[in-house]
């Protein structure tokens, strides 16, 4: 591919590592079910594609989140994919069934605000906190790296505005607990650059260092591309996003879909960062997706590089 001319900036990373959620934040919103084969695959699609960071599934509770049911019957099919392969899990009981199947990697799923707290895990923020506590504890002992995921970092659907010292709170309170890494997230996309620019301030002034943040961003705005470089302009060099711009949030109704991994790379190799992703490959895969699916995919440059008529 010719395009896009490869325009460096000065004061950018090198290179992003690119977490891909889209075959569990992603799938997870699907009204139907994506039958087991057809998840394995696309994770063998994702992989072969480039991306080294993959989020396999979920190990919650069917009820919560039936799409997610067969994480059992999936995570075995993957023992073949060269790439790392992190899973959710809730509680301990999820953390359990994840280590019986060997995951290496996994995630805990905290608020930055109490009334998501109390929507998405039916307790209170310090509830859910303490929730999390003997899960990341028993998962460090087990070796297992530990990500922590923080929603409605800027802003919550029913609370408005999230105060940035009360998700640094929580941020370092994830962090001394164990875990390795944060993934700060703008659940309902309400964020702008120079939100995204305070909060990684804050988090550094509070001593949490840049290396141990993420950042994912939902485009309900329109923003997500915008906050995403002003995060790579304060150094922050692993971005979550979902193939196809799948996803969005099932305990947040205007929460829209995150970021796509296609125009995420596309800025990317614009700015001449290297992700190892074959954007090609990446598009076909987001395409055949989308046809198992039964919906052209949202995604622009998906779209824009496509051959079909959508």
């Amino acid at each position: 591919m010719t395009l896009p001319m490869v325009v460096p900036q000065e004061g950018l990373p090198s290179r992003v590592r690119i977490h891909e959620v889209g075959a569990r934040d992603g799938l997870q919103n699907e009204k139907a079910t994506v039958p087991t084969e057809v998840k394995a695959e696309f994770i063998h699609r994702l992989a072969d594609a480039g991306l080294t960071t993959i989020e396999a599934t979920s190990f919650v509770h069917p009820k919560w989140v039936p799409q997610l049911a067969d994480a059992e019957q999936l995570f075995p099919r993957l023992a073949d994919v060269k790439a790392d392969l992190p899973v959710l899990v809730p509680n301990e009981r999820g953390l359990e069934r994840a280590l019986a199947l060997g995951a290496t990697r996994v995630a805990v799923f905290a608020s930055a605000s109490e009334s998501f707290a109390k929507a998405n895990l039916n307790r209170t923020l310090d509830e859910a906190l303490a929730m999390f506590e003997p899960t990341v504890a028993r998962a460090k002992e087990a070796g297992v790296h530990v990500r922590g995921y923080l929603s409605m970092c800027f802003g919550d659907p029913w609370e408005g505005p999230v105060p940035v010292p009360q998700v640094v709170q929580v941020c370092r309170a994830l962090l001394d607990m164990g875990c390795d890494e944060l993934s700060l997230g703008d659940t309902i996309g309400v964020a702008t650059a120079g939100h995204v620019r305070a909060l990684l301030t804050a988090l550094n002034e509070a001593g949490i260092p840049t290396q141990a943040l993420g950042v994912h961003f939902h485009d309900t705005y329109g923003q997500a591309l915008a906050n995403t470089y002003a995060a790579l302009q304060h150094g922050v060099t692993t971005v979550d996003s979902s193939a196809g711009g799948l996803g969005g949030c099932p305990f947040a109704k205007s929460a829209t879909g995150n970021l796509a991994t296609e125009d995420l790379v596309w800025m990317l190799q614009g700015l001449g960062i290297d992700t190892g992703v074959d954007l090609d490959r990446l598009v076909a895969t987001s395409e055949w997706m989308a046809d198992h699916l039964g919906r052209p995919s949202p995604s622009r440059t998906v779209r824009a590089l496509s051959h079909k008529e959508q």
